[in-house]
Protein backbone atom coordinates (compact mmCIF):
# COMPACT_ATOMS: atom_id res chain seq x y z
CA UNK A 1 0.00 0.00 0.00
CA UNK A 2 1.57 3.59 -1.45
CA UNK A 3 0.56 5.64 1.97
CA UNK A 4 1.87 8.77 0.55
CA UNK A 5 3.43 10.79 -2.60
CA UNK A 6 6.14 13.71 -2.82
CA UNK A 7 7.35 14.82 -5.64
CA UNK A 8 7.11 17.83 -8.15
CA UNK A 9 3.72 18.50 -9.50
CA UNK A 10 3.76 17.56 -13.50
CA UNK A 11 0.50 18.00 -14.70
CA UNK A 12 -2.99 19.10 -13.15
CA UNK A 13 -5.88 18.31 -14.97
CA UNK A 14 -10.00 18.31 -13.56
CA UNK A 15 -9.85 15.15 -11.53
CA UNK A 16 -6.23 14.03 -11.12
CA UNK A 17 -2.51 15.16 -11.33
CA UNK A 18 0.93 13.96 -12.63
CA UNK A 19 3.18 13.62 -9.49
CA UNK A 20 6.98 13.18 -10.76
CA UNK A 21 9.18 11.10 -8.17
CA UNK A 22 12.95 11.49 -7.19
CA UNK A 23 13.06 8.37 -9.73
CA UNK A 24 11.73 9.95 -12.60
CA UNK A 25 8.73 8.02 -12.77
CA UNK A 26 5.27 9.94 -13.01
CA UNK A 27 1.98 8.94 -10.60
CA UNK A 28 -1.46 9.34 -11.70
CA UNK A 29 -3.32 11.11 -8.24
CA UNK A 30 -6.77 10.67 -8.31
CA UNK A 31 -7.99 13.96 -5.94
CA UNK A 32 -10.72 16.47 -5.21
CA UNK A 33 -9.85 19.15 -6.10
CA UNK A 34 -5.87 19.21 -7.94
CA UNK A 35 -6.28 23.02 -8.71
CA UNK A 36 -5.31 23.41 -4.65
CA UNK A 37 -1.56 22.40 -6.21
CA UNK A 38 0.81 24.03 -8.65
CA UNK A 39 2.41 23.05 -11.55
CA UNK A 40 6.05 22.99 -11.34
CA UNK A 41 5.75 23.10 -7.31
CA UNK A 42 6.83 20.48 -4.58
CA UNK A 43 3.90 18.23 -3.11
CA UNK A 44 3.41 16.02 -0.28
CA UNK A 45 0.29 13.92 -0.74
CA UNK A 46 -1.24 11.09 2.14
CA UNK A 47 -2.32 8.74 -0.71
CA UNK A 48 -5.07 5.77 -0.73
CA UNK A 49 -4.25 2.97 -3.10
CA UNK A 50 -6.64 0.79 -4.62
CA UNK A 51 -5.79 -2.29 -6.70
CA UNK A 52 -8.47 -4.27 -9.27
CA UNK A 53 -7.89 -6.88 -11.56
CA UNK A 54 -7.52 -4.20 -14.76
CA UNK A 55 -6.43 -0.85 -12.40
CA UNK A 56 -4.18 0.65 -9.73
CA UNK A 57 -5.82 3.85 -8.63
CA UNK A 58 -3.86 6.48 -6.43
CA UNK A 59 -5.95 8.79 -4.41
CA UNK A 60 -4.58 11.86 -3.08
CA UNK A 61 -5.38 14.12 -0.50
CA UNK A 62 -4.07 17.16 0.89
CA UNK A 63 -4.89 16.38 4.74
CA UNK A 64 -4.42 12.98 6.60
CA UNK A 65 -8.23 13.53 7.78
CA UNK A 66 -9.83 13.44 4.34
CA UNK A 67 -7.68 10.41 4.03
CA UNK A 68 -8.71 8.25 6.69
CA UNK A 69 -11.98 9.63 6.43
CA UNK A 70 -12.09 8.25 2.75
CA UNK A 71 -10.71 5.06 4.15
CA UNK A 72 -13.67 4.64 6.60
CA UNK A 73 -15.98 5.31 4.05
CA UNK A 74 -14.95 2.92 2.00
CA UNK A 75 -16.05 0.14 4.83
CA UNK A 76 -20.36 1.62 4.33
CA UNK A 77 -21.88 -1.32 2.14
CA UNK A 78 -22.45 0.39 -1.65
CA UNK A 79 -19.55 3.43 -1.13
CA UNK A 80 -16.81 2.74 -3.32
CA UNK A 81 -13.81 4.78 -4.34
CA UNK A 82 -15.61 6.65 -6.41
CA UNK A 83 -18.58 7.79 -3.82
CA UNK A 84 -16.27 8.76 -1.36
CA UNK A 85 -14.34 11.29 -3.52
CA UNK A 86 -17.82 12.62 -4.45
CA UNK A 87 -18.30 12.59 -0.51
CA UNK A 88 -15.39 14.71 0.53
CA UNK A 89 -16.16 16.87 -2.64
CA UNK A 90 -19.37 18.04 -0.57
CA UNK A 91 -18.03 19.15 2.84
CA UNK A 92 -14.86 19.19 4.96
CA UNK A 93 -14.02 16.07 7.26
CA UNK A 94 -15.22 17.99 10.27
CA UNK A 95 -18.84 18.87 8.98
CA UNK A 96 -19.20 15.19 7.52
CA UNK A 97 -18.00 13.44 10.89
CA UNK A 98 -20.30 15.90 12.81
CA UNK A 99 -22.49 14.96 10.39
CA UNK A 100 -22.41 11.01 10.92
CA UNK A 101 -21.99 11.41 14.99
CA UNK A 102 -25.52 14.06 15.12
CA UNK A 103 -27.38 11.52 12.72
CA UNK A 104 -27.66 14.58 10.59
CA UNK A 105 -29.92 13.37 7.22
CA UNK A 106 -30.43 16.68 5.99
CA UNK A 107 -26.44 17.24 5.64
CA UNK A 108 -25.46 14.08 4.60
CA UNK A 109 -28.51 13.70 2.13
CA UNK A 110 -26.96 17.14 0.24
CA UNK A 111 -23.57 15.24 -0.60
CA UNK A 112 -23.01 14.39 -4.02
CA UNK A 113 -24.74 10.81 -5.24
CA UNK A 114 -25.97 10.44 -1.80
CA UNK A 115 -29.28 9.34 -0.94
CA UNK A 116 -31.23 8.92 2.22
CA UNK A 117 -30.91 5.36 2.09
CA UNK A 118 -26.83 5.67 1.77
CA UNK A 119 -26.94 8.35 4.55
CA UNK A 120 -28.97 6.10 6.96
CA UNK A 121 -26.40 3.12 6.02
CA UNK A 122 -23.62 5.69 6.38
CA UNK A 123 -24.82 6.43 10.01
CA UNK A 124 -25.55 2.71 11.11
CA UNK A 125 -22.20 1.52 10.09
CA UNK A 126 -19.81 4.74 11.15
CA UNK A 127 -20.89 6.59 14.03
CA UNK A 128 -19.97 4.12 16.75
CA UNK A 129 -16.70 3.06 14.36
CA UNK A 130 -15.96 7.04 14.65
CA UNK A 131 -16.72 7.46 17.99
CA UNK A 132 -14.60 4.31 19.48
CA UNK A 133 -11.73 5.91 16.82
CA UNK A 134 -12.41 9.26 18.80
CA UNK A 135 -12.52 11.12 15.75
CA UNK A 136 -15.10 13.33 18.29
CA UNK A 137 -11.72 15.06 18.73
CA UNK A 138 -11.80 16.15 15.30
CA UNK A 139 -15.03 18.59 16.42
CA UNK A 140 -13.20 19.65 19.11
CA UNK A 141 -9.65 20.71 18.36
CA UNK A 142 -10.96 22.14 14.19
CA UNK A 143 -13.18 24.81 13.12
CA UNK A 144 -15.06 25.45 9.91
CA UNK A 145 -13.96 29.12 10.04
CA UNK A 146 -11.63 30.11 7.39
CA UNK A 147 -7.81 30.66 8.66
CA UNK A 148 -6.31 33.85 9.29
CA UNK A 149 -3.90 33.89 5.58
CA UNK A 150 -5.99 36.19 3.70
CA UNK A 151 -7.38 34.27 0.62
CA UNK A 152 -5.83 35.43 -2.82
CA UNK A 153 -8.18 37.66 -5.41
CA UNK A 154 -9.34 35.22 -7.80
CA UNK A 155 -11.05 37.37 -10.55
CA UNK A 156 -14.57 36.05 -10.87
CA UNK A 157 -14.89 34.84 -14.31
CA UNK A 158 -11.62 32.83 -14.23
CA UNK A 159 -12.83 31.44 -11.28
CA UNK A 160 -16.26 30.85 -12.66
CA UNK A 161 -14.87 29.16 -15.75
CA UNK A 162 -12.61 27.11 -13.56
CA UNK A 163 -15.69 26.06 -11.36
CA UNK A 164 -17.74 24.86 -14.54
CA UNK A 165 -15.02 23.15 -16.58
CA UNK A 166 -14.73 21.06 -12.56
CA UNK A 167 -18.04 20.07 -12.90
CA UNK A 168 -18.14 19.13 -16.27
CA UNK A 169 -15.48 17.08 -16.03
CA UNK A 170 -17.18 15.53 -13.00
CA UNK A 171 -20.17 14.30 -15.84
CA UNK A 172 -22.44 17.99 -15.63
CA UNK A 173 -23.48 19.53 -18.91
CA UNK A 174 -22.23 22.85 -19.16
CA UNK A 175 -25.97 24.26 -18.87
CA UNK A 176 -26.25 22.71 -16.03
CA UNK A 177 -22.57 23.68 -14.66
CA UNK A 178 -23.79 27.04 -15.28
CA UNK A 179 -26.83 27.26 -13.27
CA UNK A 180 -24.81 25.84 -9.99
CA UNK A 181 -22.46 28.23 -10.26
CA UNK A 182 -24.76 31.46 -10.79
CA UNK A 183 -26.20 29.96 -7.36
CA UNK A 184 -23.26 30.30 -5.66
CA UNK A 185 -22.44 33.57 -6.93
CA UNK A 186 -25.80 34.91 -5.96
CA UNK A 187 -25.81 33.43 -2.71
CA UNK A 188 -22.13 34.01 -1.46
CA UNK A 189 -21.90 36.59 1.19
CA UNK A 190 -18.47 35.37 1.94
CA UNK A 191 -14.83 35.71 0.49
CA UNK A 192 -14.73 32.43 -1.02
CA UNK A 193 -11.43 29.95 -2.15
CA UNK A 194 -11.81 28.29 -5.75
CA UNK A 195 -12.24 24.77 -3.67
CA UNK A 196 -15.24 26.10 -1.98
CA UNK A 197 -16.55 27.20 -4.74
CA UNK A 198 -16.62 23.52 -6.69
CA UNK A 199 -18.23 22.25 -3.10
CA UNK A 200 -21.36 24.90 -2.90
CA UNK A 201 -21.63 23.90 -6.73
CA UNK A 202 -21.91 20.61 -6.22
CA UNK A 203 -24.30 20.86 -3.32
CA UNK A 204 -26.45 23.30 -5.45
CA UNK A 205 -26.87 21.02 -8.59
CA UNK A 206 -28.32 18.68 -5.57
CA UNK A 207 -30.98 21.44 -4.32
CA UNK A 208 -32.11 22.96 -7.36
Amino acid sequence: MIEFMKGKVYIVELDHVVIESNHGLGYRVSMVNPMVLTEGEETFLHTHQVIKEDSHTLYGFVQKEERDLFRILLEVSGVGPKAGMAILSGGAPVQIVRAILTEDLRFLTKLPGIGKKTAQRMILDLKEKLDKLNWVSLLQTETEAPTSNPVPQVNETDRSRDVVDALMGLGYNEEEAKRAVEKVASEANETLTTEDWIRRALQATLTR
